[in-house]
């Protein structure tokens, strides 16, 4: 039985341990901390990778962000705190029997592929209790470490702030509201964890300032009806429509949505970039925030002082404590330059996955990947890609040269889609990211002309779509899929109320759908 590397125990190395384990590979997962979760798992005190602060919502929803085969219970909010994400993730753990084969507690020094042989990997681990180091030689490696550990703290990005007496620092440390009461808060980026400690910072702080580069477009979790957003958005019609469409139909269509609920110029938001050309933050409250005056919107910083803060446009503020929420870059400090080479964010892998220059591709990256929607789903696929490539049961995947140039279209599409920015070196569409991948795996799931088909074509992708045919079919996949509306509202229905609820709203899908085959059928 093939032995099989897992770096990480947080929602890719969970997953991947389980793909592993559904190929009858042999996982021995490595997880520097004491417990699962990885950034999800919160600790007061500030530890070592990734962590939320204490009052951490999800910005995606239930339904989109669950394993395949795992639904989150119906009582679970549509969008969890983080304390429920560890709890799904310990449900997770418990059905599949992941626990077993976790060494917690364990740091991994170090990967190398041999020289000789046919791909295996030597790996060396420090067990951070006795500090004694070991080696061992495995078939195979899955990198499940993510991209929220290494923050991009650019200090030197703002002159004189040597000098300045107040107290500032990463987002990254931030964890609760308490302690800032009474003082003048600047927040720098305006990013998702921007955007949150924004919000409840300033109701705490005397005033808070937020401040940007380049502005942003603000989306709301709640969409038509109350649906989550993403249930809403993330439909093959409207991929479809995305495939059809120009892209300035698109930005136009989008931004006077958001601009309905509120002008984003009035606001001080608008950005440079169109709405395609970014991230866009996920916030219901922001627009509160400003409009009640707790939020300020100011420019970016030109300098420091010892007290104040001077912005570009001449705007002198006195200021106690700045927040750098300039988000984070990605590495992988345990794998040779030979192997994977990290420069200003930017490395060079098939797929986002496949490092080129590994022999018989016994190594991949999971969730290495910056979709606008949840990745739980998307290193899942990763992983059942990867481990069927590991077991030997898919066809080479493509030469060197052919994934090279297969990279170089990639990062040329991205670029040509988002404005240049580190933060964009591994941004991807979801849906079409997600799918690309299933085709590497097995066909397309077929739509018979079914209920089913219906959900499956004009309701949201959710994961259990690619769970209904081929390999790792599950046989609770369709009712999943049959049955995701009413774990929708499930959680929502707790007081009795007379009337019937809404329906689905296909209307607005059906209108873009007939948008893009009109523009298929003139234009194309």
């Amino acid at each position: 039985k093939k032995r099989v590397c897992v770096i990480g125990a947080g929602a890719s190395g969970l997953t991947a341990i389980k793909c592993c384990i559904d190929e009858g590979l042999e996982p021995v997962c490595f997880e520097k901390s004491h417990d699962i979760g990885g950034l999800w798992r919160y600790e007061e005190k500030e530890k070592e990778g990734a962590c939320v602060y204490n009052s951490t919502i999800i910005n995606t929803s239930k339904e989109m962000m669950c394993y395949s085969d795992c639904p989150i219970p119906d009582e679970f909010p549509n969008y969890m705190h983080n304390t429920k994400i560890m709890e799904y993730f310990g449900i997770y753990a418990k059905k599949f029997n992941l626990m077993k084969h976790i060494n917690f507690n364990t740091s991994v020094l170090s990967c190398e592929q041999e020289e000789k042989g046919s791909g295996e990997v030597k790996v060396k681990i420090r067990n951070e209790k006795t500090k004694e180091t070991s080696d061992f030689e495995f078939d195979a490696v899955l990198v499940c470490v993510g991209h929220h550990a290494d923050p991009y703290y650019p200090l030197d990005a703002f002159p004189g702030i040597e000098k300045f007496k107040g107290e500032y620092f990463h987002s990254h440390e931030y964890r609760k509201p308490q302690g800032y009461e009474g003082k003048r808060v600047l927040i720098v980026g305006v990013g998702n964890s921007g955007g949150d400690i924004a919000v409840e910072l300033s109701r705490q702080a005397k005033q808070l300032y937020w401040s940007t580069r380049r502005g942003c477009w603000v989306m709301n979790r709640v969409s038509d009806q109350g649906l989550p957003v993403d249930i809403i958005n993330t439909t093959r019609i409207t991929t479809l429509a995305l495939k059809l469409l120009p892209i300035s139909w698109i930005n136009n269509i989008v931004e006077k949505q958001l601009n309905a609920r509120f002008d984003h110029q009035m606001y001080g938001l608008k950005p440079k970039h169109r709405f395609t050309g970014q991230h866009p933050t996920i916030n219901d409250d922001v627009p509160n925030q400003i409009l009640s005056g707790r939020i300020i919107m100011v420019e970016n910083v030109a300098k420091f002082t010892e007290h104040e803060v001077e912005f570009k446009d001449g705007r002198r503020e006195e200021i106690d404590v700045v927040v750098f929420a300039t988000g984070y870059r990605f590495r992988f400090p345990f794998l040779s330059d030979s192997i994977l080479e990290v420069n200003d964010n930017k490395c060079r892998l098939y797929k986002h996955m496949w490092p080129s220059s590994v022999k018989n591709n016994s190594l991949a990256i999971i969730g290495g990947i910056q979709p606008l929607g949840a990745i739980n789903p998307i290193s899942e696929m990763q992983c059942r890609w990867a481990c069927r490539v590991f077991k030997g049961r898919l066809n080479d995947l493509p030469r060197p040269e052919v994934m090279d140039q297969s990279i170089d279209e990639q990062t040329s599409n991205m670029a040509a889609l988002f404005y240049k920015s580190p933060r964009h070196t591994i941004q991807n569409m979801w849906y079409f990211y997600i799918l690309s991948c299933n085709n590497c795996i097995f066909p397309h799931p077929r739509l018979n002309m079914t209920i089913c088909s219906a959900q499956v074509l004009f309701g949201p992708c959710t994961p259990y779509q690619y769970r209904l045919h081929g390999v790792g079919k599950w046989g609770e996949a369709r009712r999943m899929i049959l049955t995701q509306d009413e774990r929708i509202r499930h959680p929502l229905r707790t007081r009795k109320t007379s009337g019937s609820e809404s329906s689905f709203p296909f209307g607005f899908i059906l209108f873009i759908l007939l948008a893009a085959c009109v523009f298929y059928l003139v234009f194309c």
